[in-house]
């Protein structure tokens, strides 16, 4: 989510002890002391959120108000007024602000409204980028969600497995989604007008996989839990891509397919001819920043099939969400998103979270995820979370963590 705050006030004082303010919340200030210093920072390319005084000389905060609408009448604008003016504060709210308050204001009330406007505005951008690139007719970008490094990372191996055209491995935890990857690369490389063939391998003998493969014919084949095929079949595969008489093969697994190789359960010459490309599908609990998106996008699907309408997710939800290691994954997150817009709500009488129990559980959960990812090396992660040494180990501490216990 975006961090990023205009602070706009003709008073320095004032400007620099806000400053502060955002500062020690972790927020990313620049900041302005008239109109027309704030213009140059609202670039195209300025993801953030606009907090500005209203009485300033020249232009004022209704005029910039005004300036940030016709620019992108999405992004939120706060201001901020000295003096108690209730046609002041009507006239704000009917402009357009996304909210108005009184100075001086309580830090932790500032903080409180300038944090919704900053998920407001990353709730935005999030859904112009799907937007953009669904109308790209990106089957990866419009199948596969999640804005995390590791969903990039994820969509790319996609995109290059469709590009290649070869026969490719899909590996992950279960309920990760590796049968959608396979789709997705089914319809990048060959099209919706090609078949696509699914097929549980504990449900293949030689017969059946025959059968598969001409239905599959100028299409894909796609064989789930791939360790699972008898000797025999696993013999009869290999001849049909060895002779390329296959159709293209992709092949999922949430076994350690070299585990099963030591086990003597899998032919090592039909790994090595499926292994020609690999997709790894990364873990919930690898990437909790993307279950927003992803439990947003089921319950949506969900409302959608049952023609129901769409549930408010709340701050709190999500927190939690984000807090849990889903060891069933997408699987497991699409069947509370389907109970949640069902209205079988799971959480009810369990009491909401304050903002600061949100915003602990949410920072706990993107540094365990971190501190997996790069197991344990605290270096890396401070790296990666763009924290300084000393305030990475102070939140460690904080939420009771360790980095060696990720090693």
């Amino acid at each position: 989510m975006t961090r990023r705050v205009l602070l706009v006030d003709d008073d320095r004082d004032i400007r620099e002890a806000l400053g502060q303010t955002l500062e020690l919340a972790d927020l990313i200030p620049t900041v302005a002391g008239s109109f027309v210093e704030a213009k140059d920072h609202l670039t195209p390319s300025f993801d953030g959120v606009v907090v500005s005084d209203i009485r300033m000389p020249g232009r004022d905060g209704f005029h910039l108000l005004d300036y940030v609408r016709d620019a992108d009448a999405e992004m939120p604008v706060i201001l901020l007024t000295g003096e108690a003016d209730v046609p002041m504060a009507v006239r704000a709210m009917s402009a357009g602000a996304f909210d108005f308050l009184e100075k001086p204001c309580a830090p932790t009330d500032f903080i409180a409204v300038i944090e919704r406007a900053l998920a407001a505005r990353a709730r935005v951008l999030e859904n112009r980028r799907l937007k953009s690139e669904l109308e790209a007719g990106d089957a990866a970008a419009r199948m596969l969600f999640g804005y995390s490094s590791l969903a990039e990372e994820m969509r790319a191996q996609t995109r290059a497995v469709a590009r290649a055209g070869t026969e490719a491995l899909i590996v992950g935890e279960p309920g990760s989604g590796t049968s959608k990857i396979a789709e997705v690369i089914h319809l990048l490389s060959a099209g919706a007008a090609r078949p696509f063939v699914k097929r549980a391998a504990a449900s293949l003998d030689e017969a059946g996989l025959a059968a598969a493969l001409e239905k599959a014919r100028d299409g894909t084949l796609y064989i789930d839990e791939v360790t699972g095929l008898e000797p025999a079949v696993q013999l009869a595969l290999l001849d049909r891509l060895e002779a390329g008489e296959a159709s293209r093969v992709l092949a999922g697994s949430t076994r350690d397919v070299t585990q099963a190789m030591g086990q003597g359960d899998f032919s090592s010459d039909l790994f090595y001819r499926l292994d020609l490309m690999r997709v790894r599908v990364p873990s919930l609990r690898e990437r909790p920043e993307d279950i927003p998106v992803l439990f947003q996008h089921y319950v949506a699907q969900a409302c959608e099939q049952a023609n129901l309408p769409m549930p408010e997710i709340t701050p709190d939800r999500t927190a939690r969400l984000m807090a849990q290691d889903w060891p069933g994954n997408a699987r497991a997150l699409m069947n509370v998103a389907m109970r949640f817009a069902m209205g079988l709500d799971d959480e009810d009488g369990q009491g909401g979270l304050g903002l600061a129990a949100q915003m602990a559980q949410v920072e706990k959960s993107l540094l365990v995820a971190a501190l997996r990812r790069h197991n344990g090396r605290a270096t890396e992660v401070a790296r990666e979370l763009q924290l300084p040494r000393k305030t990475f180990y102070d939140k460690l501490t904080k939420h009771g963590l360790r980095a060696e216990d990720f090693r």
